[in-house]
């Protein structure tokens, strides 16, 4: 195992649906490369072929009758795998893990959102995950009514152009009011660890926000200070 000085950086992307996420994780790892980092880009629930079949049944709107704590569950389940397959193995190799979703994500959508409380997600990844954290988490705040409208349409699109794509629309048909819990729980994770999570307004235009999160990760990190 390397020391802990060659361990790499562990950097997470939180909001709501159709905040762009997806669009400024690949953006930063753009950057980051042109930097001559070593950029590993994963997503949660996901990111190995066992979380992707767990991530099929959590997104996929015919699992409407699944339970909060089965879904809790399961969402941990995805972790657990991907912890060991992915990011722990990149991390030990110096590698700049970029992730979109992690524990923060369940602590917001099935803690806030589903109302289960912080205390049982905390409890799972202190045991499932043996606490590990991200070394940055850049929260992208978004409005909630034109970020659920955006991955509607989104989805809505996808769904239309390609029947073999996967249905990945159960959580955006939750009310208004669920996503108004969810980003207040977002909030509340970055009062409760300021030193770790940034949030990063996110309602300008992508570039913007680009400019933001590099702002954020070249202070924080001090990796990106040549990135443009």
């Amino acid at each position: 195992m390397p020391s802990h000085s060659h361990r790499g950086r562990f950097i997470t992307f939180e909001g709501l649906d159709g905040c762009g996420k997806s669009t400024q994780l690949e953006r930063l790892a753009a950057a980051l490369r042109k930097h001559g980092c070593h950029v590993v880009e994963t997503r949660e629930p996901g990111g190995t072929a066992t979380g992707d079949k767990i991530r099929k049944l959590l997104l996929d709107t015919g699992t409407s009758d699944l339970s909060s704590l089965a879904e809790l569950a399961l969402m941990f389940a995805s972790r657990a795998q991907h912890i060991k397959e992915v990011v722990q193995p990149a991390l030990a190799e110096g590698r700049v893990v970029l992730c979109d979703r992690f524990t923060d994500s369940t602590e917001a959508y099935q803690g806030g959102g589903r109302k289960l409380g912080s205390e049982p997600v905390l409890a799972l990844h202190h045991i499932l995950c043996s606490d590990l954290q991200p070394d940055l988490t850049i929260l992208m705040d978004s409005d909630v009514a034109h970020s659920v409208e955006r991955a509607r349409r989104r989805n809505s699109r996808t769904a239309g152009s390609s029947r073999g794509k996967p249905d990945e629309n159960r959580f955006e048909q939750e009310s208004r009011a669920f996503f108004g819990r969810v980003r207040q729980a977002y909030l509340a994770i970055a009062v409760r660890e300021p030193d770790r999570v940034a949030v990063v307004d996110a309602r300008g235009t992508p570039a913007e926000t680009h400019a933001r999160i590099l702002e954020v990760v070249r202070r924080r990190l001090k990796l990106a200070a040549r990135t443009a």
